[in-house]
């Protein structure tokens, strides 16, 4: 108090004074005002009306991010579903009025589960759009050939899909709800010694995901004790397979493990196996598990196991999100991973309200190194300093005989959480 009356008492003294210097001011203004005409008063105005405009304008803009999508090629048959999802999001953000008050736009481009094309939608997304956050890639493939892009050039990557170990170690701008292979992996070496298994015979597409997910299990079946008694691999373009699989029959082993990219090849080279007299166990993981999979490989498929995210999304955000799914284009075939693609659009809008930017891709990194997210696939999850997610689980599941295979329970039924 005592400080506050100082003040006002000193400010006093110099009243009359800056009364007589607020008069001149005003009169030398005035005098300016006519010589210089009306137009050159009004120009002020103009200018003030311009700014405000302006930054109107920019309001009333969206904020922009792009989405890497293997809406062709072998990893169509969950890019689709995925896209979709993505866009339920953003239809659902902006018919509740946007990102602090601006809608969301995103732009797709097709990845098509390759490097190669994923750098140059990559490309089209960074170059021509301006676009410093893009949601994907789908295939690991494709988040691994544009990561030291994305790292060179300050941009985040996120996928909803992307398993592959080497992601973990990719860049620092490189993000993921998918759970790692490395973990995936972990589990199915676990599965494989707990169920007595001592000796398996592996064949894998030749692409980062499938590759991974094998070094992955393999690595944790041997550390238990476990024997790799023979390996095969095939490219993406194959579609018969009954060379490798004889090769890998001749060899006495206890089981299968098959690790695939796409579904065809993962159906076709299950019914061939039986064909080919095969019958005993066969492992797997979540490709192989899939719709179009499963058709192919008919009643052949019955008894598989496979080590995928729960399927049953039981939060109360993957039921809304499947019901609004499920009405708008039937039932979803991946759930986990359409509900990872819509998570991570929502987890996206929260770090575009933080930063209010849509160029901000350090501001959109810190967001999520410090986010604990509930959504769709699980509550309280988070991302390490690696940008891999944490809080989310496996479970194991068995395919279903065909005549006890429907649309609701994706033609498996889900025996336990996956063991550690």
């Amino acid at each position: 108090m005592i400080s506050r009356g100082r003040i006002a008492a000193g400010r006093q003294g110099d009243m009359k004074l800056r009364c007589w210097t607020r008069t001149v001011l005003l009169g030398l203004c005035a005098l300016l005002a006519i010589a210089c005409g009306e137009d050159a008063a009004s120009e002020p105005a103009r200018g003030s009306a311009d700014a405000v405009n302006a930054a109107q304008a920019t309001a009333q803009e969206p904020f922009v991010i792009g989405a890497l999508v293997s809406l062709t090629g072998i990893g169509e048959s969950y890019g689709v579903p995925l896209s979709r999802s993505k866009l339920l999001a953003v239809e659902e953000i902006n018919a509740a009025g946007g990102i602090n008050g601006r809608m969301l736009k995103l732009v797709i481009e097709d990845s098509k589960c390759t490097s190669t094309d994923a750098i140059t939608a990559y490309q089209r997304l960074t170059d021509v759009e301006g676009i410093k956050i893009v949601l994907g890639a789908t295939c690991s493939g494709a988040t691994l050939g544009v990561a030291p892009l994305a790292e060179k050039d300050g941009v985040i990557l996120f996928s909803p899909s992307s398993t592959s170990p080497d992601i973990t170690h990719a860049g620092d701008y490189v993000f993921r709800t998918a759970i790692s292979s490395q973990k995936a992996g972990t589990d199915v070496g676990n599965l494989l010694w707990a169920d007595g298994v001592r000796t398996i015979v592996t064949i894998s597409e030749a692409t980062d995901y499938a590759e991974g997910s094998r070094r992955a299990a393999v690595a944790q079946f041997e550390q238990l004790g476990g024997t790799v008694a023979a390996a095969e691999s095939y490219p993406s373009d194959a579609i018969d397979f009954r060379s490798q699989l004889s090769k890998l029959l001749r060899v006495s082993a206890d089981a299968i493990f098959l690790a695939a990219q796409g579904e065809i090849s993962g159906g076709t080279i299950i019914k061939q196996a039986r064909e080919l007299g095969y019958d005993g166990p066969i492992y797997s993981e979540v490709v192989p598990t899939g719709s179009n999979a499963l058709e192919i490989a008919g009643e052949h498929a019955t008894g598989l196991k496979a080590i995928v995210p729960d399927p049953e999304l039981n939060t109360t955000t993957g039921r809304d999100f499947l019901a609004s799914f499920n009405e708008r284009h039937g039932l979803a075939p991946w759930p986990w991973y359409q509900g990872s693609a819509y998570d991570g659009v929502y987890i996206a809008a929260e770090c575009l309200r933080q930063t209010n930017d849509d160029q901000d891709a350090e501001g959109f990194r810190a967001c999520l190194h410090d986010l604990i997210w509930s959504g769709a696939i699980g509550d309280d999850y988070s991302f390490d300093e690696h940008g891999d997610v944490t809080g989310i689980s496996h479970v194991l599941i068995e395919v279903l005989p065909v005549a006890e295979r429907t649309e609701e329970n994706l033609g498996f039924r889900v025996l336990r959480a996956a063991a550690s």
